[in-house]
């Protein structure tokens, strides 16, 4: 477990480095996706699902 959450915030800073760089290159988006990865394997998925649902659910109740 300590392992897989240093993964993933050595994997989020390396993102946050590279989208701030302003350029996405193939080997950032890997980085990226490797983070996605790891984050749905982790013990805060559930918490970042039903963040993005309940932000989802919020922006489709919001009318123009």
């Amino acid at each position: 477990m300590a392992i897989s959450i240093s993964v993933v915030l050595l994997l989020l800073i390396l993102a946050m480095v590279f989208l701030r760089s302003g350029g996405l290159r193939v080997s950032h988006a890997l980085v990226c996706v490797t983070l996605g990865f790891y984050l749905a394997s982790s013990s805060i998925a559930p918490t970042i699902s039903e963040g993005l649902a309940a932000t989802a659910d919020v922006v489709s109740s919001v009318r123009p």
